[in-house]
């Protein structure tokens, strides 16, 4: 068995410790199940607190003395905070895999690339030649078209649709039941407000809003 744990433990992070007992319930390879051990959180009061899913067994301090090959899942929805954790793990033996859920689609898995670090929840669906760099969280039900490209360190919210061919860049939000129209692009620092629909290119750093979404000023 694979040791892994999850740094975050709120709501969020019980919620992948339960995506990862999922995982394990699906898994028929022999000794590649995860063995869960439990939470790593910055807020040192929390250290050695029960959560029913685990023991938070402490901060980056613990993650960074440990003394064998982990695996790590950031489950935290916000883009600078997860940028704050991962420059402050400098252990080694520290790793972050993809954790899919079981029940996400793949019409064609192997047109599909994903960097590090990558969680994607339940109900998702991915079309052909989709690519996605590292450390995005899409949180579930989202959608993502033919010949999608994705950086790294974005955040989707439940519902999300991104049609074909759009391209995003980095540190990205969309919040719940967005969508992107085919053919346009998202810039980085991008923040796209519940229920709004993308009709045009989104430019670095602005908030967009609305159906169809306009650019609000900074």
């Amino acid at each position: 068995m694979r040791d892994i744990a999850v740094y975050g433990a709120g709501s969020y992070g019980q919620e992948i410790a339960c995506l990862i007992e999922k995982i394990n319930s699906r898994n028929t390879i022999p000794g590649t199940e995860w063995k869960f051990v439990g939470f790593f959180d910055d807020n040192e009061k929390l250290k050695g607190e029960d959560l029913g899913y685990g023991t938070i067994l402490g901060g980056r301090d613990v993650l960074n003395d440990w003394d064998s090959s982990l695996a790590v899942v950031i489950a935290i929805a916000n883009t600078s905070i997860i940028k704050n954790i991962l420059s402050g793990i400098c252990n080694e033996r520290v790793y972050f895999p993809n954790i899919v859920d079981p029940d996400t689609s793949f019409l064609d898995r192997k047109s599909c690339r994903m960097g590090q670090g990558n969680v994607i929840g339940e109900g998702c669906r991915f079309s052909p030649k989709v690519s996605i760099g590292d450390f995005n969280i899409v949180v579930n039900d989202s959608v993502f078209g033919h010949d999608v490209v994705m950086g790294s360190y974005n955040v989707l919210f439940p519902e999300v649709r991104l049609s074909g061919y759009v391209k995003v860049g980095d540190s990205n939000l969309f919040g719940v039941r967005t969508a992107i129209l085919q053919g346009f692009s998202v810039g980085s620092n991008v923040r796209i407000a519940s229920g709004s629909i993308l009709m045009n290119d989104a430019q670095d750093g602005f908030v967009y809003r609305g159906n169809p979404a306009r650019k609000m000023a900074l």
